[in-house]
Formats: structure tokens, sequence, C-alpha cells
């Protein structure tokens, strides 16, 4: 490992707890346009954090020019036991699984096995069915949808779909009511409870975060004839080599996970989050994969490269080009929901529209996106420039995704 680097947890590791993924290049961060400094004074804060309790602990990964400049592992993997976090824990990465089941129904759009606007009833007829639910008088009529759900709409939740925890109105309500959050249906079962529901709003007026990403994860199954798990370690996970990277891991991995408080240090309640040795039924694109920090890092670097890593392409230039461009415009309401201020949708990511406005930094054409336990990455085309941040501190996500993007800006010289 070249001097300057910073592994803080590799002593830790054994050949026989090693990580499988291989390693991405590595180099100086001076080299790289990086302050050494400021990324100490990076480091220094999360170890604040960590004796705070605000997270038990957390990993850090930057990145520039396509090689790695920080790699740090702080703080305990597990709030119960005394073993500190490792460069290898596993995490639950929740939405982050979205761009990686993006990509992988780009790749069938590439093969022409899909189009962009073909409407989702055309591989789920379910859909074809589907109604609008418009509150009138505190009654819920079920008006017909102007046009169908498209493809696209998945891809920008621009869908009509929702998630239950994203409001409290009679829509939200029925899936709040319903096994639409249960991991032991399977994805068809759970794609033909979702289209038994009503829209929140006709299908490309609005973008609404939901389970759309979980209805393109039943559209890849039902077009490759594959299950959901098998096309994306054929498509996307074993030619990046991301060797820690599923829906479960095994039982040999079992003092690797990480672990978030029992109860959240701010408020009090109880943190519950899945089982990751447990196998689902239910193969969640828009939130089930767990991962390591360096695997999901290989996948923002194939991102970083245009498509391809280490002479295997995953995806066209262009057409990652058209996922990271923005998909929203000024025609459709956000809804002031996740979408930070100056900011737009892709076909799977968050887009940097404006330079200011946000109370953050970053660059016009910055895309990206978390996970709800605490996970982030980002990919900076301009300063060429990205990071994978992971912990799992749900009830702080919001919190140290922007300290992380501070912290790693202030170090970009």
């Amino acid at each position: 490992m070249p001097p300057g680097v910073t592994m803080t947890a590799t002593a830790a590791l054994s050949p026989a707890t090693a990580p499988k993924t291989p390693p991405l290049p590595e180099a100086k961060p001076e080299t790289l346009g990086l302050s050494r400094p400021r990324l100490q004074a990076m480091s220094d804060a999360f170890k604040r954090e960590i004796d705070k309790g605000t997270v038990p602990g957390i990993t850090v990964l930057v990145a520039r020019r396509g090689q790695v400049g920080w790699f740090e592992a702080l703080g305990r993997q597990s709030p119960a036991l005394s073993a500190p976090m490792a460069l290898d824990s596993i995490f639950r990465i929740f939405s982050m699984s979205k761009p990686i089941v993006s990509v992988a129904v780009m790749a069938l759009v590439e093969d022409g096995h899909l189009l962009l606007g073909d409407p989702v009833a055309k591989f789920i007829p379910e859909f074809a069915d589907q109604k609008v639910g418009v509150v009138s008088g505190g009654r819920l009529d079920l008006v017909p949808p102007r046009r169908p759900m498209t493809v696209q709409d998945l891809l920008r939740h621009t869908s009509g779909l929702t998630y239950e925890h994203q409001g409290d109105g009679p829509v939200h309500k029925i899936y709040q009511d319903s096994r639409v959050r249960s991991r032991k249906i399977t994805n068809a079962e759970h794609a033909a409870l979702v289209a038994s529901f009503p829209l929140v709003c006709h299908p490309g007026d609005e973008f609404n975060y939901s389970r759309s990403t979980d209805i393109l994860g039943r559209i890849i199954e039902v077009v490759s004839g594959k299950p959901l798990g098998a096309f994306l370690t054929e498509r996307v996970l074993a030619p990046l080599q991301m060797a820690e990277t599923g829906f479960a891991t095994s039982e040999a991995n079992a003092n690797r996970l990480a672990e978030p408080f029992a109860a959240d240090p701010w408020t009090g309640d109880k943190v519950a989050l899945f089982n990751m040795l447990e196998q689902p039924v239910m193969e969640s694109g828009g939130g089930g994969l767990v991962s390591t920090t360096m695997d999901y890092a290989r996948f923002a670097l194939m991102l970083r490269n245009g498509g391809t890593l280490d002479g295997n392409r995953i995806i066209g230039r262009k057409t990652l080009e058209l996922m990271a461009s923005d998909h929203l415009g000024p025609e459709v309401k956000t809804n002031g929901t996740l979408l930070s201020p100056g900011h737009g949708f892709g076909l799977g990511f968050a887009v940097r529209r404006e330079a200011g406005i946000a109370p953050f930094p970053g660059s016009v054409g910055q895309y990206f996106w978390s996970g709800i336990a605490g996970t982030f990455f980002w990919i900076d085309p301009k300063e060429d420039l990205l990071a994978v941040f992971m912990s799992q501190g749900p009830g702080q996500r919001d919190y140290t995704r922007t300290l992380v993007r501070d912290l790693v800006y202030a170090a970009v010289d």
C-alpha cells in the first residue's frame, strides 16, 4: 500500500477475513489534488461524532482521478460488540440498490429488449387497470390516468407510485395497511400488489420517491427470464468483481455485519433493520442489497469511467450520460420531497442542476444517491471525484450525508 493512503482498519484484517473484492488503485492524497490535513480534519470530525454517540462507526472512501486517496474505518462495527469497524464490514445499502438496478435496466435497453417509452403494463399486465387516487371532499375518487406509466417514469420516480413512509394521505395508508413491506412475497406478488393500489398522481406529473425501482426489478425478471439477483450478478456484479454484494450474505460473514444502535440516539425510537444473513423471498430492487465500501466504490468507479472497469463495459458512455442527466425539468413538480434545492433526478440518480441554492457544496452535473440506513455515494465529473460513505445510523442519515459532503469538498485543492 503506498504511504499516505489512510487505511486505518487494515491491520485488523487477516488473510482469512480479507475482502474478496479486488482493491482499486491507490495514491497519496496530495498527488490527487486532495489536502491531507483537510482529510484528517474529516477523520477527526467523524471521531467526534462517534465519541458523542451519533453513530457506532463509519467508513469513508475518497477517490480522485481514478485512484483512492483516502479509505478509513472508524468506530465500532456494532454497538453491542467491541470489534472495530473494518474496511470490509458489510452494510445494508437500502436505496443505494437503486442505481445498480437502474444500470441493469439500461443494459436491457441497450440490448434492445425494451424502450424507455414502453408502458409498464407491456411487461406487467396488472398495471393496465391502475387508477389515480384523487382526494375530493375527504373522499378518495379513482380516475383513469391521463397516460400510461412508462419505464422512464419508473427510473425517474414520476410513475405515480409512492412509498408508505412518504406521506399520510389515503393512498399512503393503503400501502401502510398492506403486505407491501414483506420480504416473504415474490417480486411478482409485490408488483401485482402495488398495481392494485391507486396512484398518488398522474404519471409524469410529479416526482414521488417510490417503490418504482422494485417494479423495475420485476421487469428485469420478466424480460430476462431470470431472478433479479441472478441477472444483477451476471450483468453488473460479477463483471465488476463486486463479490460481497447481494440480497443476503452467508453465515460465515456474521462477524462482519455493521449494525445500528438498538435505539435512535437522538429520539430514543427503536431501530429495526432486516437480517443480512436471511435470504429474502423478495429481492427488492429498490432497497434490498447488502454490500461493502470497496464493492460500491468499484461500481462508482465504473460510472466515473463512463461505464467500464478493468476492461469490462457494463453500460455505454452515452447511455450513462443520459442516466446522469436531469429528467424532471421545470415542468415536473417535486413537492419539496427528497430533492434538495437546485437538484433534479435522472434515471436512477439525483443530479445537481445548479452550483448554488443547496445548503452543501458540489458541482453542476454531480450525481448521487443514498440509503435510508446511512449510506451515501456521489460522482462529481467536473472535479473527477467520487466518494462512498457507509454507516448504519438511519435517524442521522441527513446529518452525516451533509457532513461528509462538506468535509470531502473542503479537501479538494
